[in-house]
């Protein structure tokens, strides 16, 4: 994707079998390296969102609170981290959710948005889907409204936009 005259894509870098065989890595760390490539990419992150009433950006840790606290300081909203079990100090919600092999919960602060408060989700990588359907689920279930989801990178392949229904997407990066 070209954006500001940055190919995003030149900055991403190809790591073969990791974490394990068969895998090919999308490394975000030479873009996040680079200012004018990491400040075009938040750019595109909020293009779309400018004047769409954003009051929260929702991230899950850990790359997804790079981009989402930038959208958010961009847009004018707030941030919602989004974390493992255990790691929010407050009262929390929690959504439990199937990985390929197990399952995995996230959580969030219980008042972390008011009822009916318009969040766009951001996150560096939609691969199958399953996290970003949870986080969806889990931001739901304390009152907000999903109004989009944005991703740096999406791997088609893998068709995570089919755990994510009928939200809006938005991509940057497509492979």
């Amino acid at each position: 994707m070209v954006r500001s005259g940055i190919d995003l894509k030149k900055y991403i870098r190809d790591i073969p079998d990791w974490p394990k065989k068969g895998i090919l890595f999308r490394d975000i760390t030479p873009l996040l390296a680079d200012s004018d490539a990491l400040a075009a990419a938040i750019d595109a992150l909020c293009s779309d969102f400018a004047e769409a009433g954003i009051e929260y950006v929702a991230a899950v840790e850990a790359r997804g609170f790079i981009f989402g606290s930038a959208v958010a300081e961009k847009l004018g909203a707030g941030f919602v981290p989004i974390r493992k079990k255990g790691k929010l100090p407050f009262n929390t919600e929690s959504v439990t959710y199937d990985l390929e092999y197990g399952t995995d919960t996230l959580e969030v602060h219980s008042d972390a948005v008011g009822s009916g408060a318009k969040v766009l989700m951001v996150d560096d990588l939609l691969a199958t889907g399953g996290t970003m359907a949870a986080a969806c689920q889990l931001i739901e279930k304390i009152g907000g409204q999903v109004s989009a989801i944005a991703f740096l990178i999406e791997l088609g392949e893998l068709a995570g936009r089919e755990k994510l229904g009928g939200y809006k997407i938005k991509t940057i990066i497509s492979y």
